[in-house]
């Protein structure tokens, strides 16, 4: 079990004897990372401490600068500065424990890097322009989104070495990145973003005919795999953790119909649930699962031998034989080892790798089945036989497991050796690696970009896909959470992709439909010259979010007089259900309430100009009341377009010809109605 040990700073010492103990007590005191880590290696293997779902390969912190560590040649961090990283990320690892290994090293490469450009190593050199050099540095590299985190971890390497006088002078400091706000949607950069997110239209052609017309197992599996992400919004750590009796099958209330779902461990915190299947996309659900199954089947039988015997190596019948054998020529090793044909040559490469004792009688070399069984064992996966320790799923139930290089194009597919898929199984063959060498599903069925570049998803991107359908169709926000495995309703947000187009149509279609909306548009004459979609069009030409919902003035008739002023304008449109827009209302609510409250106590007290105030808040707190009313009101359904009328504000026209009145007009000047154009000698 991991120790926490906390440093304790000596208020006497000065920054560098403070910052030589830190170093010291996270080499020799901390046991984050194993008791066993050797702080003096420049590549420390953390993957006995940090496990990733759904990932088997090694996870490693390689302390080498910025420049070379995506390089196959490495140049590591200067010294002092490699040695306080190592600490930091030990110390951290035990204090602010993560995942996310990557951005937090790549702000201690950002801080070496702009430490080193003013002439040093040494981190106690760290001030407030060394740590703006590093998020400027950081902001250069990676996209803001990432900036922004990664400037996240930053800030807590200056609130470390400036709470714990590690450096010369401590300085509060903050991150200057900002966070970037995708809540546009319209515009070219919205459309940009909106496109990265989903999948493309030739990925959705392409799909069903990638998932008939697969022949190769690793074809198979991959497009199998996205029909199950294209029926329910999950993650492809949750998938790949699916058990083999995934299945459930229950009789739909009130009918004669049979309901189909597949259990899910939500990767991200939420409870274990059923995830429901839509009838459209059962069939095709049920006929992905039959076909991962023929192929992993062979798998789990050797699973399920090695939790039964797990001193003992895996024979099939036919080469059950060799058990009572000591000695074995290659042949008979390649036989036992590999399920695919492959010549003596395979077994000499095999012996070579795994360093299997041979001996040579005359011109044939031989090696002794307990050495053999010995080698195989050692290639069993590591923390066999569980594949996920949250979960308890073993590699016999465990859907995703097949014989090692079962899925390679070119390797001979191991007959007592399994593994588990893995994300980059998935991600190799959905384009990622199309430019370098390992053809996608979509590569191999000729199927391509409309400008013939390669199909490239990711898995994530059907996810995105989903979520935007059940905005599009109207579904509550807590079912599109549970749908999705969430915690926090207040998610869906990131991945409602769902266009102005439709977010426009929607609004029209609701005019004059007395169940879904409210105000003048609902409640207009219904004997009209025009139909009512022609009005629609014509009232609402187009739409942008606001705090509180949606804004639907017309830009190109005129600017907006109401500006900042949402709650008090007639062409201001909240829709119910809407759990972030309903949270502001109240909390505006709450707002006026307290202000209210303010200003008549400044009127009690006599101050000056007071009752106006109290007028002012008075009105706002009546319309914001009013709103709230409406969506308390279980008579309103989810998904209804409330709009209010417009509170009587005197517009600037309004003020204008107020204060034209109040003016005295030049001598000589006649007296002249007042306009509506706005006189612009008041400007």
């Amino acid at each position: 079990m991991t120790e926490i040990v906390t440093f304790v700073p000596q208020a006497h010492l000065e920054a560098a004897a403070n910052m030589a103990a830190f170093i010291e007590l996270c080499k020799t005191k901390l046991t984050v990372f194993g008791q066993s880590l050797d702080f003096e290696s420049d590549v420390w293997d953390v993957s006995e401490s940090i496990e990733l779902s759904g990932k088997t390969s090694a996870v490693r912190l390689v302390y080498a600068d910025q420049e070379t560590c995506e390089t196959a040649v490495l140049v590591m961090m200067r010294e002092p500065f490699r040695s306080f990283a190592k600490s930091y990320m030990r110390y951290q690892g035990g204090m602010n424990p993560t995942k996310d290994l990557g951005k937090r090293m790549s702000s201690l490469r950002a801080l070496e890097v702009a430490l080193w450009e003013t002439g040093t190593a040494d981190p106690v050199r760290i001030d407030s322009h060394v740590l703006n050099r590093a998020a400027q540095l950081i902001g250069s590299w990676v996209s803001p989104s990432t900036a922004y985190r990664t400037g996240l971890q930053l800030q807590m390497i200056a609130d470390l070495v400036a709470d714990n006088r590690l450096v010369e002078v401590p300085t509060k400091w903050r991150n200057p990145l900002k966070r970037p706000t995708d809540t546009t949607r319209v515009g070219k950069e919205a459309d940009e973003r909106r496109e990265a997110k989903m999948p493309s239209q030739a990925v959705l052609d392409a799909l069903p005919k990638v998932f008939r017309f697969a022949t190769e197992p690793a074809d198979i599996l991959v497009s199998s795999t996205t029909a199950i992400l294209c029926s329910a919004p999950d993650r492809i750590s949750e998938v790949l953790g699916l058990p083999v009796n995934c299945e459930v099958r229950q009789k739909r209330e009130r009918s004669e119909e049979e309901a189909y779902g597949l259990r899910w461990w939500p990767a991200k915190g939420a409870e274990p649930m059923v995830k429901w299947i839509v009838p459209s996309m059962a069939g095709v659900v049920e006929e992905a699962l039959r076909k991962i199954r023929a192929l992993t089947d062979e798998a789990r039988d050797v699973a399920r031998w090695y939790e039964a015997n797990p001193t003992r190596l895996y024979l099939t019948e036919n080469t059950e034989h060799f058990r009572s054998q000591e000695w074995l020529r290659y042949e008979e090793v390649a036989e036992i080892i590999f399920a695919d044909s492959v010549d003596a040559s395979a077994a000499v490469d095999w012996r070579k790798r795994n360093e299997v004792p041979r001996e040579t009688r005359g011109r044939t070399d031989y090696m002794r089945f307990a050495d053999v069984e010995a080698a195989v064992l050692r290639m069993l996966p590591k923390g066999f036989p569980l594949v996920d320790k949250k979960t308890g799923l073993t590699y016999s139930e465990a859907l995703f497991v097949v014989q090692r290089n079962a899925l390679h194009a070119t390797r001979a597919r191991y007959r007592c050796v399994i593994e588990r898929a893995t994300q980059t199984d998935i991600h190799s063959r959905l384009g990622a690696r199309s430019t370098t060498g390992i053809l996608s599903i979509f590569d191999r069925c000729e199927c391509f970009e409309p400008d013939g570049s390669p199909i490239h998803v990711t898995s994530h991107q059907f996810r995105h896909y989903l979520n935007t359908l059940a905005q599009t169709g109207g579904m509550s926000q807590l079912d599109i959470a549970k749908w999705s495995g969430r915690k926090d309703v207040s998610q869906n947000k990131y991945y409602d992709h769902e266009p102005t187009g439709a977010i426009v149509a929607r609004i029209r279609s609701s005019i004059g439909d007395d169940t879904r909306m409210f105000g003048p548009l609902a409640t207009g004459p219904r004997a009209a010259l025009i139909s009512r979609d022609e009005f629609a069009r014509l009232k609402i030409p187009t739409a942008h979010t606001t705090d509180y919902g949606y804004c639907i003035h017309d830009y190109v008739m005129s600017p907006c007089q109401m500006h900042r002023d949402c709650l008090n304008c007639g062409e201001q449109v909240c829709v119910k259900g809407q759990q972030e827009k309903e949270k502001r209302i109240r909390q505006a609510h709450a707002e006026a309430t307290h202000l209210l409250a303010m200003a008549e106590q400044a009127v009690a007290n006599g101050e000056f100009g007071a009752e106006e105030w109290v007028e002012h808040h008075r009105v706002q707190l009546d319309r914001l009341a009013d709103l709230i009313e409406i969506l308390d009101d279980p008579v309103v359904l989810p998904g209804a377009i409330i709009q209010l009328m417009p509170a009587g504000i005197p517009s600037r026209l309004d003020h204008s010809a107020q204060a034209r009145a109040l003016l005295p007009a030049p001598e000589g000047t006649p007296i002249a109605p007042v306009l509506v154009q706005e006189p612009l000698w008041l400007e």
